[in-house]
């Protein structure tokens, strides 16, 4: 059947000669069909975007930084809700993009000479709580 399929024969008629489906052809050369892709079980899964809300006083310490052009893509793109007296930043991106911006705002921790403000290191509280909750649970 796959010879006769490589020398041009039709899946229809393939299928029709051996009294099966056309899916059971199919399955039977899937190797040998032109959009065939041969997947790569070593090569890890891409990340997919992520959407999280980001608290507003988190958002606008990090558009005051030097940031990647990754890193900067995705406050840029968030969405603006209004809650209350300030605002939410609806951010998608990858969860590497969010565990560069979290590591971004350790200065609202206090350290380093700065006095820590209880309302950003709230805000970056949310935040690292919504970003800790995409990573998996260690063994």
């Amino acid at each position: 059947m796959r010879a006769a399929y490589l020398e041009g024969r039709t899946i229809a008629s393939l299928a029709r000669d051996h009294g099966v489906s056309r899916g059971a052809i199919r399955t039977a050369v899937a190797d040998l069909l032109p959009d065939h892709a041969a997947i790569n079980e070593d090569s890890p899964a891409p990340e997919l975007p992520v959407t999280l809300d980001m608290p507003g006083k988190v958002a606008d310490f990090l558009r005051a930084c030097e940031l990647d052009p990754a890193e900067q893509e995705a406050p840029d793109q968030g969405v603006t809700v209004r809650r209350g007296q300030g605002y939410t930043l609806r951010v998608s991106a990858v969860p590497a993009v969010h565990l560069g911006l979290l590591a971004r705002c350790q200065p609202f921790d206090g350290g380093q000479g700065a006095p820590a403000v209880p309302a950003q290191r709230k805000a970056r509280r949310e935040y690292e709580n919504r970003v800790s909750a995409l990573t998996p649970a260690g063994p």
